[in-house]
């Protein structure tokens, strides 16, 4: 026997047949399934204390040796099943490692649901001898109903998103795949085994056969409890933005106080920048900036009950200040490759050089209006353009602090001349300094321009952004 990988996971949940799964595999010369080996209530299955030699709290303190020694399992393949439930450090472990195979059964989630509940007020989870089974229907709960699939979701999606970062292909198999022999065959071909099932294992019996509304004390609460699910996310704001790193290097940390910046860019960066710079009396230059990870979290170690803040700015006006500083501008921190391709392929109508006297309102508001039409297209992935960090949203930005350290206060640019000097206090300044406005943007300030057409633009641009973070239409200050 040649084996592909060292050892698998079964990435199920309750009631999905990854027993009648677990039992197939382990009806091959040479594989062994331990069971639920990362169940947080027991090890293995119910009233074993043990496996491979680690007990339950053995395996709590060092989750890593019990799977080391899965993975040394001498004289053939040996894996477990996994549930989203289970010991929350185990998929990092496993999901990054190429020599863990990856086996994904999935089942219809009202079905799977109500076999739970059935088998909650039965007491029976599996079935061996069909003259012993416990007959119950199950009450269903909406509520309950959309958490639990809530639940499966997210650690589907997961899954899903950490192979798609590494690069690797699991092998799904849905519940009715489980009484196809050729589909196990196929699995057990994909693992990289000679060996083959010649039947499928009889000892376990499907415990609760028949149409759902059969098995269901309320089947009439079905119906409306599913009309509340978004079946197929209709309601989701569509995001087709590459996902972002941390960018951790532009984290700033005041010079002595504990409080870190989390960059939103095209925002008051300049603004916070200072304000954190006369907060502990030092120029910007002494503040602690381009960390690595390792730095950062020396940092937050050496500072304990720091804070981390960032500020987020109205989509329209970062939107208006992002098209002035770096493409209508032809000086310091412009770009100057993205501004001529923005001329030349896709009409930008703004002038070959900086703006001079000539440059009208009409023409300014024209050139503003093409470059959020570009901005719907850039962030839709549909031109050759990078999705900046400038003008990717905002919600996106975030979502990206998250894989590393997420900040503990969001502030809205305009409530931030409060909203930091009160920050500053709550760490032992008495008298901390007002921020500085923002310097307008030039050559023309928003409010010289602004309409219900570029609002209503920039809101469909930055739906994601208006409704998590709650923005309104934009009023000058």
């Amino acid at each position: 026997m040649t084996a592909t990988f060292d050892y698998f996971v079964i990435f199920a949940e309750m009631r999905t047949g990854s027993n009648f799964l677990e039992s197939n595999l382990n009806a091959l010369d040479g594989v062994s399934c331990l069971g639920e080996v990362f169940n947080p209530h027991f090890i293995g299955h119910p009233n074993r204390t043990e496996v491979l030699g680690i007990t339950q709290p053995e395996r709590d303190a060092d989750p890593a040796a019990l799977l080391d020694a899965i993975r040394k399992m001498p004289d053939g393949l040996a894996g477990f099943r996994f549930f989203h439930d289970h010991d929350p450090r185990v998929p990092d472990l496993v999901l990054d490692d190429p020599r863990c195979a990856k086996i994904i059964l999935t089942r219809n989630p009202l079905d799977s649901y109500v076999s739970w509940k059935i088998a909650q007020q039965t007491g029976q989870w599996k079935l061996t001898n069909i003259k012993r089974r416990r007959e119950a229907l199950a009450e269903f709960d909406a509520d309950e109903f959309c958490q639990y699939v809530a639940n499966l979701q997210d650690f589907q999606l997961r899954l899903l998103n950490a192979l798609q970062r590494s690069g690797q292909t699991p092998f799904y198999l849905a519940y009715e795949d489980l009484q196809d022999i050729d589909a196990l065959n196929g699995l057990v071909k994909w693992l990289g085994l000679d060996t083959r099932l010649a039947q499928l294992d009889e000892s376990l019996t499907r415990q609760n056969p028949g149409p759902i509304e059969d098995k269901v004390a309320n089947p009439d609460q079905i119906a409306a409890g599913l009309a509340g699910l978004d079946r197929f996310n209709l309601t989701r704001t569509p995001n087709f933005e590459p996902r972002r790193g941390p960018a951790v290097p532009t984290y700033v940390a005041a010079a002595d106080t504990a409080l870190m910046y989390l960059p939103v860019r095209g925002g008051p960066e300049a603004e916070i920048v200072r304000w954190l710079a006369e907060l502990d009396g030092v120029e910007p230059d002494a503040l602690i900036t381009g960390m690595n990870r390792k730095q950062a979290n020396r940092w937050m170690r050496a500072n304990r009950g720091h804070r981390r803040f960032t500020v987020v700015r109205h989509p329209l006006l970062r939107a208006h200040s992002v098209f002035c500083r770096r493409i209508l501008n032809t000086g310091p921190g412009s770009y100057t490759r993205i501004r001529n391709t923005l001329r030349r392929q896709f009409r930008l109508p703004i002038p070959e050089k900086a703006p001079d006297q000539e440059y009208s309102l009409d023409q300014h508001r024209a050139a503003f209006a093409a470059f959020l039409e570009f901005l719907r297209m850039n962030l839709a992935g549909q031109t050759p353009i990078r999705v900046d960090g400038n003008w990717c949203s905002q919600s996106q930005t975030l979502s990206s602090f998250a894989d590393f350290a997420p900040p503990d206060q969001v502030l809205r640019e305009d409530e931030m001349k409060s909203a930091l000097p009160d920050l500053a206090r709550q760490l032992g300044h008495p008298d901390p300094p007002t921020p500085r406005d923002p310097l307008p943007d030039s050559p023309v300030s928003l409010s010289d321009i602004h309409d219900a057409e570029l609002e209503a633009l920039a809101a469909d641009i930055y739906q994601r952004d208006y409704l998590l973070f709650g923005f309104e239409n934009w009023k000058p200050a």
